[in-house]
């Protein structure tokens, strides 16, 4: 099946990918995946996508296969070649390929910064021909929308941004369920009390992502503390190194992170502190040190929203899937990891996954002391617009 491959941005044409391992199974085909439902919507949005079988996705034709394959347009703001959030995509995007087979034909820019270079790589994607387009970033929705506004026959997709038109949907994971698991697995794992956290950026997500993991913990035990070090980038190796090795100083045994190298992982190891990863396994890096990683899968997502535009059924939308959606996983646990927290923790799955837990239900003080929410559960919009810490979080968002 013909695919196309930049190895970084260039204002031309993808290349011809000659090498993938053959020995590669993308994540839609985990044969230990767990059956998954119907994929969950903010609210308010009109996209349905029910109907993701939950059975191994094989090569699937449509009824009339169309007489020249459909061209899918893929905008990386990384590396897929490392783990981390790129590449995580981008094995939705091999995914994708390996299931729909010769009906579509994908191309790729990666290393594309945000702003000018990534409209002109959308508009080049255009202009190759194609007619679907992930751009995987929050910065990439204003060039999107622009682009969008142009070629009303295109359709697009944007990771984790907000707005929408006619020809452009919006995907994005409950991160912080995945977060949720890996704090009871942290609470049980630590024994200093003190976890490090590497953090990127201080926007909603990843605030979800750290008061999911800190509240977790604190189940196991309620005097634990998460220690937060901003790094202001998503992708600092030198700062993220350093952020590690300043909370390991403060007494962290155990570290994790929401950031797109593997400068965490390797202090771990190097180290010999426990590391729960994030984005992608990183047992690779860490081999000793990683006790379960927070993943990420687009595979099935994609697939979908394909299939919707050779039917000709695709509307925009806005999908938020987590946990249920198998849009995220915490996997890869370490033998030392007991089994009683591995049990624990499908069992809080299960709850999390069939809506019988909510995790953000008051009440919630944050770690000014202030009540945040006095009773009953945040809502979508509010999660949406979180910029404040949990008690037991030592630092401030900045």
């Amino acid at each position: 099946m013909p695919s196309f491959i930049a190895p970084a941005w260039l204002p031309v044409v993808a290349w011809p990918v000659t090498m993938l391992d053959p020995g590669w199974m993308p994540d839609c085909l985990n044969p230990i995946a767990r059956p998954r439902r119907r994929l969950a919507l903010a609210a308010g949005c009109s996209l349905s996508l029910a109907g993701i079988s939950a059975a191994p996705l094989r090569a699937q034709q449509p009824a009339s296969p169309p007489a020249t394959p459909l061209d899918v347009g893929f905008v990386f703001g990384g590396p897929t070649n490392e783990p981390g959030w790129a590449h995580q995509q981008d094995l939705g995007r091999r995914a994708l390929e390996r299931s729909l087979g010769d009906t579509v034909r994908t191309h790729l820019f990666e290393n594309v910064p945000e702003g000018q270079e990534a409209e002109r790589a959308i508009r080049d994607l255009v202009s190759m021909g194609c007619r679907l387009i992930f751009t995987t970033a929050y910065g990439f929705m204003d060039p999107t929308i622009r682009v969008a506004r142009d070629n009303a026959d295109c359709r697009f997709e944007n990771a984790t941004g907000y707005k929408l038109a006619p020809n452009v949907g919006v995907y994005n994971a409950r991160f912080y369920e995945g977060r949720y698991l890996a704090g009871l697995v942290a609470g049980h794992m630590s024994k200093s009390g003190v976890i490090g956290y590497v953090a990127a950026v201080p926007i909603p997500e990843v605030l979800q992502g750290i008061n999911a993991f800190t509240m977790a913990a604190r189940t196991v035990n309620p005097k634990l503390e998460v220690r937060v070090i901003w790094a202001n980038s998503w992708h600092d190796p030198a700062r993220e190194h350093d952020a590690a090795i300043t909370l390991l100083s403060q007494g962290a045994d155990l570290l994790t992170h929401h950031s797109d190298t593997v400068a965490v992982a390797e202090v771990a190891e190097s180290k010999g502190r426990m590391l729960i990863s994030y984005h992608s396994d990183l047992s690779a890096h860490a081999p000793t040190a990683q006790i379960a990683a927070v993943t990420h899968h687009w595979g099935r997502y994609f697939i979908r929203r394909t299939q919707d535009v050779m039917k000709g059924t695709w509307v925009s939308g806005q999908a938020w899937g987590g946990l249920r959606e198998d849009f995220v996983r915490l996997e890869r646990y370490a033998s030392r990891v007991p089994v009683a927290v591995r049990r624990q923790v499908r069992a809080v799955s299960d709850e999390i996954e069939a809506g019988k837990l909510r995790l953000f239900a008051g009440p919630i003080a944050d770690n000014e002391g202030k009540l945040r929410v006095e009773s009953g559960s945040m809502t979508d919009d509010q999660l949406q617009k979180m910029d404040w810490l949990v008690a037991g979080v030592i630092g401030r968002v900045r």
